[in-house]
């Protein structure tokens, strides 16, 4: 899937292999799985930086071309949106990546600019999936910390690299530090190299106080699929009450084997889209992703000129000459 412009041929998220400019949108691994040791990839100094640390993959940046920027997305740190207004075209193109319309803790706000065509992201194409204010879902998560720490140990499950983050940011705003897996540390560590401030503890790093924490009941985050099996072994180790939790989007759709979750999501529901393609005042929409003809069907619906465009697809300024 790529966008033909001046003389790129712009992949977007390294799903076309025989591009000559690589747009990586964010770090998380499903749009990073291509990316190779030594590639150029257009994208962030913070995307950059998280691909080394959780693939161990040193990629380069190169320049952003004349008539393209990237703009933040809001779904985590360094995301970003490719934004093209290129006479070529005549008309402005918008490649959202996952994006976030509400505000997160741990990721710039994100930019909506004016765009006639809107290629986006099919996360969550229901029109019944709306998730709850996130404010109140954070204090929520907050309020249940502080009434299960007194009486156990807590351990939420989350993904490593965004949600983690938010966690512990969520915990210390009522003045926890959260003890994270080495994962997790790794990440947090290029974070707090781009200042976002994060206190947390790790067995894995010397300067922390980790020892000190687990003394007591203590806040743990780890990833989501290994949370099962370090819940029984601390129950076990600590002769605790040991709580489970998730913060997840799709905690609205679908049942954890936990004792709470928390509809807590890094990416826009189909409200959220809406208001995205209202603000950005798109006259044609592409979507992307496993549901990308789910999402189409769906905008469809309430009035947007909607296609889903494959990971084989290509886009130039043929395709929409009739803007």
């Amino acid at each position: 899937m790529s966008i033909g412009i001046d003389n790129y041929d712009i992949s977007l998220d390294l799903r076309h292999t025989v591009s000559n400019l690589n747009f990586v949108s964010h770090a998380h691994s499903d749009h990073t799985n291509r990316a190779k040791k030594g590639a150029a990839i257009l994208a962030s100094p913070e995307t950059k930086d998280l691909i080394h640390a959780r693939k161990g993959v040193s990629v380069n940046l190169c320049e952003v071309p004349v008539n393209i920027e990237l703009l933040d997305s809001g779904h985590i740190l360094g995301s970003k949106q490719l934004f093209i207004d290129s006479p070529e075209f005549g008309y402005s193109v918008v490649y959202t990546g996952d994006y976030l319309m509400q505000d997160s803790f741990a990721a710039k706000k994100i930019e909506v600019r004016q765009a006639d065509v809107a290629i986006i992201d099919s996360t969550y194409t229901d029109p019944e999936m709306v998730f709850d204010d996130r404010e109140e879902v954070v204090d929520t998560i907050q309020y249940y910390i502080q009434n299960k720490i007194e009486k156990g140990i807590v351990i939420f499950g989350a993904y490593s690299l965004g949600k983690a983050q938010e966690l512990v940011k969520i915990a210390n705003k009522i003045g926890i530090t959260p003890a994270v897996s080495k994962t997790i540390s790794k990440v947090n560590g290029v974070y707090k190299r781009f200042g976002i401030d994060l206190d947390y503890a790790s067995a894995y790093d010397s300067d922390s106080n980790f020892e000190e924490i687990v003394k007591q009941n203590f806040v743990g985050i780890v990833e989501t699929q290994r949370l099962s099996e370090l819940a029984r072994k601390l129950s076990s180790v600590y002769n605790r009450r040991v709580f489970t939790a998730v913060a997840t989007g799709w905690a609205k759709s679908y049942k954890f084997d936990t004792d709470v979750q928390f509809p807590l999501s890094d990416h826009a529901d189909f409200r959220q889209s809406m208001d995205y393609l209202d603000a950005a005042e798109a006259k044609v929409v592409y979507t992307v992703g496993k549901e990308a003809d789910a999402m189409a069907k769906n905008l469809a619906k309430f009035g947007h000129e909607a296609l889903p465009m494959s990971t084989s697809s290509d886009f130039s300024p043929i395709q929409l000459s009739r803007l």
